[in-house]
């Protein structure tokens, strides 16, 4: 069977789809993946055949605003910003990507299309060139006004190309989920022809720095990210500060966001990297203080750890308020995001038993998954 993957063009909107593709090939599937230019390095890491298609959401939200503009100031409530996110989400990029991917499907025929969520323009074009199609999520689904703002464009948009959209999620495509249950967002779960997934971490390949691995296990290690797009050289010196009190090693990823070396002299208990491969890092880890990204959250869940998340945008304020609900771990929100509340919430969090069983709990819900593997043998039966 031929297949064509498609995401958006970020690490957090790709990462989620790779095992699965990956997985898909290995089960003798004939398997190409589209995506930007700069991703698509990142893919053929993997191993996977890859088109180039769409473009990333910096350039998305430039040609909203222009090259100068500011998207929004700081003073302003979230919801000032919701008719950016509608145009940019429902119009800007599903425009860019249906022009990209209908000559591409049309040139290609696959059997089926597997569409990121977020990138709708894939199940658009796939209704256009009439083939098969599903979509895979990237983490939990977040309920709100914003969504409500998407989709109205992206019907509009759906009936300018000449199709009646209908109601998201997915446009009633069949969707991949990679959050477990207990913790994705009811509205989504009642709605949703939903094909669990258990969500597996992927990294491009590295090793993890020195010290990591064989290291006194007696002592915690913390891990502190604010991810690949939000990065926040203030937040990461305050929490640095923070967890550096901690009776524990710290390990920092600054993100291509932050020089690592704005960061500083750091405290002697903590080390800073500009990347480490997460995946495998999250296993020797036993607290994770993070920005609230779905790939960081999900990697949490599944090993079982407690968090500490600091949202600094998009779905990240839900999902911290997921992890709260859940039991695993607090959240600190702007301005209570201090030095000195960061530290005693991760030492609570931290020594916290009940934390640690509730984590313990989310991880084998999240064990008890599909894999990809046993995913990808179910492709064919959304082919039609």
């Amino acid at each position: 069977m031929r297949l064509i993957f498609t995401s958006l063009v970020s690490h957090g909107h790709l990462y989620p789809l790779l095992p699965l593709a990956v997985a898909a090939r290995d089960a003798g599937h004939d398997v190409l993946f589209a995506t930007g230019d700069e991703m698509l390095p990142v893919v053929e890491k993997a191993g996977l055949a890859t088109e180039s298609a769409g473009f990333g959401m910096r350039e998305a939200f430039t040609s909203v605003f222009g090259p100068d503009a500011r998207p929004r100031s700081g003073d302003e409530p979230p919801e000032a910003f919701y008719p950016v996110i509608g145009e940019v989400f429902g119009n800007v990029l599903p425009r860019r990507f249906v022009a990209d991917l209908t000559p591409l499907f049309e040139r290609h025929r696959p059997d089926l299309v597997v569409y990121e969520t977020g990138n709708m323009g894939g199940a658009i074009a796939a209704r256009l060139t009439g083939i098969p199609a599903i979509g895979h999520g990237f983490g939990r689904v977040s309920p709100g006004e914003v969504n409500d703002v998407i989709a109205a464009r992206l019907a509009e948009y759906s009936a300018e190309v000449g199709f009646d959209g209908g109601t998201l999620p997915s446009f009633g495509d069949a969707v991949i989920d990679i959050c477990p249950e207990s913790v994705q967002a009811p509205d989504f779960l009642a709605k949703a022809n939903r094909i669990p997934l258990r969500p597996v971490g992927w990294a491009e390949p590295g090793d993890l720095p020195d010290g990591v691995l064989g290291r006194d296990k007696s002592r915690p290690l913390v891990y502190l990210t604010l991810g690949t797009a939000f990065g926040d050289e203030d937040v990461l010196k305050r929490a640095i500060r923070a967890l550096a009190r901690l009776d524990a090693d710290v390990l920092v990823a600054a993100g291509p966001a932050v020089d690592p070396a704005q960061l500083g002299d750091v405290p002697g208990n903590v080390r800073v990297e500009a990347w480490v491969p997460q995946a495998e890092l999250l296993p020797q880890v036993d607290l994770v203080v993070h920005h609230g990204g779905s790939g960081t959250t999900l990697g949490a869940f599944g090993e079982g750890l407690p968090q500490l998340v600091l949202p600094q945008g998009a779905d990240q304020f839900t999902n911290a308020e997921a992890v709260v609900a859940a039991g695993v771990g607090g959240q600190l929100i702007g301005g209570n995001a201090t030095e000195e509340a960061i530290f005693e919430t991760s030492r609570k969090v931290l020594a916290d038993e009940a934390v640690r069983a509730a984590a313990r709990a989310l991880a084998d819900e999240i064990a008890a998954m599909p894999s990809p593997a046993e995913v990808a043998k179910r492709l064919p039966d959304y082919a039609g």
